[in-house]
């Protein structure tokens, strides 16, 4: 029971003593276990587990683990876990969505800004010259994302490498805001959860709700390459 307690109540006090005081994992059994730590973490993570609900989770992975006879019907309770982790995204994400309104209000009526019918302000911050590329376009670009508190949680720019995406296997907002930009332009998008990562967010990085803000250059569209013709 105490081995159960102290694997959810670690991970629900991250940046604590306790949480600093963990041991480094050095030999290669070590690192399992620590890898089967952060596997339970992130299983865990979408239920925004509070100090109340960790003795209960805790009873649980005891019992289990135990073989002890359970408290509940585990057969009519588990088919509920998805739709409780949804509503628990849900709840968090529209805390999110809340704190972000009064950021898209003022974006949308800054000089220059666009807001389009799905949500996406657009602002050009430097015209191209070249053609622009397609939904179905694999485009070069560099770009830098933050979140509307500017904490940066990913960036070509910071990694000094450009990076190629196919626009068809990337979030909404850039699929649309890409296609207005031309190559050599450089471009602001603000990306509402709507068309971004939704609900579920992306965590640790982006919370679910989240408002994405990405500075995009568009370097350049990739071609292609031609098929090889047929063997006779």
């Amino acid at each position: 029971m105490k081995l159960a307690v102290a694997i959810l109540f670690s991970a629900l006090t991250v940046g604590t003593a306790a949480a600093q005081d963990a041991a480094i994992p050095s030999t290669e059994e070590q690192k399992v276990l620590y890898a089967l730590g952060v596997a339970l973490g992130r299983n865990i993570a979408p239920f925004s587990l509070v100090a109340d609900d960790v003795k209960y989770v805790a009873a649980g992975l005891n019992d289990a683990v135990k073989g002890n006879k359970l408290l509940v019907d585990f057969d009519a309770y588990s088919p509920k876990i998805g739709t409780f982790a949804q509503s628990r995204m849900a709840a968090k994400a529209d805390v999110e969505k809340q704190r972000s309104k009064p950021f898209i209000e003022k974006s949308a009526k800054q000089k220059g800004a666009v807001t389009t019918s799905s949500g996406l302000i657009y602002s050009e911050l430097k015209k191209g010259k070249g053609v622009s590329p397609k939904a179905s376009d694999t485009v070069k670009v560099h770009y830098h994302g933050t979140l509307i508190d500017g904490t940066v949680f990913d960036s070509s720019v910071a990694r000094k490498t450009p990076a190629t995406f196919p626009l068809s296997g990337v979030i909404a907002c850039w699929t649309e805001g890409v296609q207005k930009m031309k190559v050599g332009g450089k471009s602001k998008l603000i990306c509402p959860s709507a068309i971004a990562y939704g609900d579920q967010g992306r965590p640790p990085q982006i919370p679910g709700g989240a408002v994405l803000v990405f500075e995009i250059e568009l370097l350049g569209i990739e071609t292609p390459a031609a098929a090889a013709p047929a063997k006779k």
